[in-house]
């Protein structure tokens, strides 16, 4: 890519937001080196790399990489048989730890190696060296420093040291605690010079204490005198300290050694380091902005599904969407100064540079991406003093050497093209080079305030009007592009809003072209059209949500009716089952009796019998007022019922029409198949009320459309689980109306608060039968698919 895009469309502070994001310098170094490719199977791999980052990141928290050094020179002395300094030791020894740390944390366990292919094969490059490491660390305390515990010798002389140090402070302690030797010197102290113990003398009696001079003071009053009783110590302690530094560079040159055995893979450990910092990066960025990984084609059409720009605050940014090369190739943005229009083309050039250096974008998924060749850019004013050249001379030679270099697979961005000239002249220039560029097959994107643009798109194929829409009533842009719809001017809005008397702007209006007056008046047409569909569509989805609400209700309370009648039902049967049984026990009973009577008739039996036959009576009582009781049990009774209503019979637990209205004591006859039956209202339970279905049947119809080009998928990633759950439950129940099995959620991975919070809610929905996390191509844990009931 030319170096002048990739600035102007501010790559380098993407680059730089990257480079903030790695761990080491070596990673840096990598950020800042990365570039847009054109190779779309590299671009998948570097794509593909984030994707595994983030989701590492995300899973198992942040990479704990450690200290990382470049050690190519460090390497190369132990090589060549050089001896390393304590310094150079401890840098290979943190790379070493760092090493082992990293490829326990990417390929620690089984599931890792199939979830992160791409970083797996980076780690699985990474040796530990643990012995190596371990040395060092035993050896090494820090810069100046070797460890006693480095070998039985050092620990050996350095005792020798203490020992022989002891000795000669209590020599020359006795000293200066001698009574004849305190006038002679300047201070009762021992100190060293030239790493000989000495004390110091007044320069008039340097010779009352024999001894060596080692050093005299700045003014010439003081000398440093070693006393002779303590040269000799003096002596074996030089001795001591000639072996000890002779035993430290043994030391060094044998953990030297090590390094040199093992040096080229500390070399691809570094190598490999680098590459994941870098990768972990990237990582970092797309959770920071929120990106996703786009698909990717090479067909030149691109569709940015709320792509943000990624310079600007995620709480302020308005997401955009746009779309390129699939029905026109050429797209005209207009609308007024600070709308957004610059932005957009902004926004459609740096996305479209990060996916192809493998860098996710800050858009929606569904996003596809096309890899371009080239990107070629003429935005902002670059006029130059130094070269003379104004506003439209500094556009017109970028827009020249564009023309040279563009080819059918490049993508052009122009910024108010044919502007800083006379309006005429200017939209001539701007048509021709769009004509140009549209016979060329080149996709591209301009922006412009000239109405006669606007009139050019819309009469030649493959061209396209956007506007940037403003909101007059606020005076204010909204930053929402709308495909479809030029741009009108406002300017007499604008005025108007702001005081201007009407009889200015109609006098204004008189100096423009009533063409272009007509061509501002279909522009307002369409947007006031534009409007209103917007405002049919909300209220067309307020009624279906009516509608399926209403739909649900009377679901549930059919389900309630048949629950509670079944319920019913099997409590009526039980009682009345064990009401017959009793009844014929005492039937039984009775004629038992009765038949003993009649063997041993006689006139005074009579009195028994009538008591029979009215024990009898009360029984078959008992067992009509058992059946109307659990009549007057039925709950769901209806009050009235209309011609046609459908009903249950619960007595016979069937279906039936409504065939003639109830009395006054509640009775009416209904249609069960063929048969008609005279029935009360207490032993019916109503299905649904012929008008109220008419309605409904109505209702639904009227939502068929709109219900059948629902989406399989929904976006709620930013939002709150409360604002969430309201959207999804909402498109779960225009899911359930077009009957779709399989629909997919996505929420991102964040913190996994939201994922979880939506998991909790689609337990209990009513349209959900199951869901599970979507497969690794289609979002992995950052998405939900569910199961339509």
């Amino acid at each position: 890519m030319l170096e002048k895009t990739l600035r102007v469309l501010e790559y380098p502070k993407i680059i730089e937001m990257l480079s903030d994001c790695a761990s080491s310098g070596l990673g840096k170094s990598l950020c800042r080196d990365l570039k847009p490719q054109i190779d779309i199977e590299m671009i998948r791999q570097g794509l593909g790399e984030t994707t595994e980052a983030t989701g590492m990141l995300i899973q198992f928290g942040n990479i704990p990489m450690g200290p990382l050094f470049d050690l190519k020179d460090s390497i190369k002395i132990a090589q060549i048989g050089g001896c390393l300094s304590p310094k150079q030791l401890l840098e290979i020894c943190d790379s070493l730890r760092t090493s082992r740390a990293i490829k326990k944390f990417i390929s620690g366990s089984e599931s890792a190696h199939e979830k992160y292919p791409l970083l797996n094969a980076i780690a699985i490059l990474i040796s530990a060296h643990q012995e190596v490491e371990k040395h060092i660390e035993l050896c090494i305390i820090s810069d100046q420093e070797i460890s006693d515990h480095a070998s039985p010798e050092l620990r050996r002389i350095r005792k020798g040291i203490e020992s022989k140090n002891a000795a000669i402070r209590n020599k020359l302690e006795s000293i200066i605690a001698s009574p004849s030797a305190q006038k002679y010197l300047q201070d009762p102290i021992i100190t060293i010079r030239q790493d000989r113990f000495v004390i110091p003398v007044k320069s008039e009696h340097k010779n009352q204490i024999k001894g060596m001079v080692h050093d005299q003071s700045a003014k010439g009053s003081t000398f440093y005198i070693e006393p002779m009783a303590v040269v000799e110590l003096n002596n074996e302690m030089r001795m001591l300290k000639v072996e000890e530094q002779k035993e430290i560079e043994r030391i060094l040159r044998m953990l030297t050694g090590e390094v040199a055995e093992i040096g080229d893979a500390i070399i691809t450990n570094t190598q490999a380091l680098s590459q994941i910092d870098f990768i972990f990066a990237k990582g970092k960025l797309s959770l920071a902005m929120r990106g996703i990984e786009p698909e990717l084609n090479v067909q030149n059409r691109f569709r940015i599904k709320n792509g943000r720009h990624p310079l600007i605050h995620k709480d302020v940014v308005v997401p955009s969407n746009i779309w390129l090369g699939e029905s026109f190739n050429t797209l005209l943005i207009t609308g007024p100064n600070t709308g957004g229009k610059t932005v957009t083309l902004k926004t459609v050039g740096l996305l479209t540079l990060m996916a192809q250096a493998g860098l996710h974008i800050p858009a929606s998924y569904g996003t596809e991406i096309s890899v371009f060749e080239q990107i070629f850019a003429d935005i902002g004013d670059e006029q130059s003093i130094e070269q003379s050249l104004s506003t439209f001379s500094s556009h017109m030679t970028n827009i020249v050497q564009i023309l040279n270099e563009v080819t059918p697979n490049s993508l052009c961005l122009f910024d108010e093209l044919g502007a800083g000239t006379d309006p005429t002249e200017g939209a001539a220039l701007a048509m021709a080079i769009l004509d140009k560029l549209r016979n060329w097959h080149v996709r591209t994107l301009a922006t412009t305030h000239y109405s006669e643009l606007k009139e050019y798109a819309i009469v030649n194929d493959g061209i396209e009007n956007a506007s940037v829409e403003f909101d007059v009533e606020t005076l204010s842009p909204t930053y929402k592009l709308l495909i479809g719809i030029p741009g009108k001017s406002n300017a007499f809005e604008i005025s108007k809003k702001l005081g201007l008397s009407q009889e200015l702007i109609d006098y204004a209006k008189e100096y423009v072209h009533k063409d272009n007056i007509e061509f501002e008046e279909i522009i307002a047409n369409i947007e006031k059209t534009r409007k209103q569909v917007e405002e049919e569509r909300d209220a067309a989805i307020r009624m279906r949500l009516e509608v399926e609400k209403l739909k649900k209700s009377l679901k549930e309370k059919e389900e309630k009716i048949t629950t509670q009648r079944d319920k019913l039902l099997k409590t009526s049967k039980d009682e009345a089952k064990e009401v017959l049984r009793r009844a014929k026990e005492e039937a039984d009973e009775i004629v038992k009796s009765l038949r003993e009577i009649k063997k041993n008739a006689d006139q005074g039996k009579n009195k028994e019998i009538e008591a029979m036959r009215k024990r009898l009576a009360d029984s078959i009582s008992s067992v009509t007022d058992s059946v109307i009781d659990v009549e007057a049990t039925n709950e769901f009774a209806p009050e009235s019922l209309l011609l046609g209503d459908s009903v249950i019979v619960l007595s016979i637990n069937q279906e039936a029409t409504v065939i003639s209205l109830p009395n006054d004591k509640g009775d009416l006859t209904v249609q069960v198949g063929l048969m008609k039956m005279n029935v009360n209202l207490k032993g019916l339970a109503l299905i649904s009320k012929k008008k109220q279905d008419d309605k409904v049947v109505k209702k639904v119809r009227a939502f068929n459309a709109v219900s059948a080009n629902i989406k399989t998928e929904i976006d709620v990633r930013g939002h709150n689980i409360d604002d969430a759950v309201m959207i999804i439950d909402k498109y779960l129940d225009d899911a359930a109306i077009a009957n779709l099995e399989r629909v997919r959620i996505i929420h991102g991975k964040g913190t996994g608060v939201l994922r979880k919070g939506l998991h909790a809610h689609f337990k209990r929905h009513p349209h959900v039968k199951k869901f599970e996390d979507a497969a690794y191509n289609e979002g992995g844990n950052g998405a939900t698919v569910i199961e339509l009931k």
